[in-house]
């Protein structure tokens, strides 16, 4: 996601000093005028506003708080930006510590995958301090088709979490769809065809109808990064005291998925976790690629 995000923004005409924990793919396609950093310390010298795009809290807190003097020597004067999907303790506490050692902190987790990512099409959900906020949203537009300012951390965070309660469930039932339609022996390109047609098509279930039919697993949305989703949002679902029932299940579906070793496969792969609940083969490949961090 970060990739194809650096991308927009360059092209976009955003001055950029970019670093990738991967450090082949920092600069891939980028414009030449944009400066690949050597480390996560020359980023912060250089650039007073630091859009964050990492995996989950451990990969945040190996990236900012791996280096010399920590995170407080990081952030003092500047403005962090966190594009990714955090718990909303963890990142209440983020905003707390980034604060206290001068800094500026807004969440602006984003809906979408690398396609939309490649497009603009994002939807970023904004919180933090409304002067801070009114600044960062100019900067989001060459990522986004809509930036929603949904209030004080962690509320944009938790907003996200909200919106993958439905994207899940949702791909999770394209997946249960087909497998039925593959037991009954019924076209499965008839099946995408009637759903693509009707009143429950989306952009997302058009995309992941197409990728079941092909058999295509290659990861937009990986099944591990589902998993750790899923697990925030039974979290989150717990301490406000909700019920999460199809969260709950998913989240059980996709650990297994996990465990059976096709973390690194596309969210729709979840067919074959489904296929096996009940002893069946699974006509899905068996490949598996594991998922580049960012």
């Amino acid at each position: 996601m970060g990739l194809p995000m650096a991308r927009r923004l360059a092209a976009g005409g955003t001055p950029l000093t970019v670093w990738n924990r991967t450090p082949r793919q920092a600069g891939d396609g980028l414009p030449a005028d944009v400066r690949v950093a050597g480390s996560v310390t020359d980023v912060f010298a250089e650039c007073e506003t630091v859009l964050v795009m990492l995996r989950d809290e451990a990969a945040v807190d190996q990236v900012l708080r791996g280096e010399p003097g920590g995170l407080a020597a990081l952030v003092a004067a500047r403005t962090i930006v966190n594009t990714g999907t955090l718990s909303p303790e963890y990142s209440t506490a983020l905003a707390r510590e980034v604060e206290h050692a001068g800094g500026n902190y807004v969440e602006a987790p984003v809906s979408g995958s690398r396609l939309p990512a490649q497009e603009g099409r994002l939807v970023a959900m904004v919180a933090g301090d409304p002067d801070v906020v009114r600044r960062v949203v100019p900067l989001l537009d060459p990522l986004c088709s809509q930036a929603v300012v949904c209030g004080p951390v962690p509320s944009g965070i938790t907003m996200k979490l909200a919106v993958n309660v439905f994207l899940i469930a949702l791909v999770t039932g394209l997946a249960e769809a087909f497998q039925f339609a593959q037991r009954h022996e019924l076209d499965p390109h008839q099946l995408r065809g009637i759903l693509d047609a009707g009143q429950m098509s989306s952009p997302i279930s058009r995309v992941k109808t197409a990728k079941l039919v092909s058999g295509d697993l290659d990861a937009q949305a990986a099944i591990s990064d589902v998993h750790m989703n899923a697990r925030l949002i039974v979290d989150a679902a717990a301490d406000a005291g909700a019920a999460a029932p199809l969260s709950e299940l998913c989240r059980a579906l996709y650990e297994e998925a996990v465990r059976r070793g096709d973390g690194g496969l596309d969210m729709v792969g979840i067919v074959r976790t489904i296929a096996g609940s009940r002893g069946q083969a699974a006509s899905m490949p068996a490949t598996t690629a594991p998922a580049p961090q960012p």
